[in-house]
């Protein structure tokens, strides 16, 4: 009985051996198929919240001379372009706050947008109004920095922790008040070309006198009239024979 199901049992091993070694062979030269990673979630509403929190703590850091928040926040390898176009870094930063170089009795926070880059980058711009703001500099000399600024500041994930990497500012110029364009005086209304005076009237060449009429020769008297034979009065008429009286 045994001798039975032992030669049963090696048939059907040998029977799958068989079978298994006439099944085709594997194709090896299918492509592989990589599935990418899923793209990672960004939280940007709680980066943006972090971002925000750290902007609006500026002023109290400021007020209260807070260093340890200066080296806690900043990078090692920050840089920073102030208003006057001066570089600055994490070092300076430091010092200021150290020493008091910079105060102001009040330090506003405003407009503040934050754009996420990704899930460990963004960057913040934002307005800042400093009242009464001083600066002391190096050479002794103190700066009024009061005024409205813009500013942008870049921040970066690192260990976990956001960090503030760079950083600019300018003043906002205020507007200059548009008045109605000036009026512009007319052009000065040129006097008409001073008036000439017309040549000098010369006088009319001088009226020579018309030659000197010469006296038209002396009328000589007609020849005297000589009297015709002189009017010897007729003779005298004779009376004529007196008349005789008819007898």
């Amino acid at each position: 009985m045994k001798r039975t199901v032992i030669l049963g049992a090696c048939s059907l091993g040998l029977s799958v051996l068989l079978l298994s070694g006439c099944q085709p062979a594997a194709n090896t030269n299918q492509p592989t198929v990589v599935t990418s990673p899923s793209p990672e979630r960004v939280d940007t509403a709680s980066i943006q919240t972090e971002i925000m929190r750290i902007e609006n703590d500026w002023p109290r850091i400021i007020k209260e001379k807070d260093v340890a928040a200066i080296k806690r926040v900043e990078a090692e390898d920050a840089v920073f372009i102030y208003p006057d176009g001066s570089v600055g870094n994490k070092a300076q930063d430091v010092k200021d706050m150290q020493t008091g170089a910079l105060t102001a009795d009040s330090w506003v926070v405003s407009d503040l947008a934050v754009t996420v880059l990704d899930a460990d980058s963004a960057f913040v711009a934002g307005r800042s109004s400093v009242h009464n703001g001083k600066y002391k500099m190096p050479d002794g000399k103190t700066v009024d920095i009061s005024g409205d600024y813009r500013f942008i500041d870049t921040f970066t994930r690192r260990n976990g922790e956001w960090k503030l990497v760079a950083g600019a500012s300018v003043r906002v110029q205020a507007p200059k008040a548009s008045a109605s364009p000036a009026m512009t005086a007319s052009p000065a209304v040129g006097a008409s070309p001073a008036m000439k005076p017309s040549p000098a009237m010369k006088p009319s060449p001088a009226m020579k006198p018309s030659p000197a009429m010469k006296p038209s020769p002396a009328m000589k008297p007609s020849p005297a009239m000589k009297p015709s034979p002189a009017m010897t009065h007729s003779p005298a008429a004779k009376p004529s024979p007196t008349m005789k009286a008819t007898p």
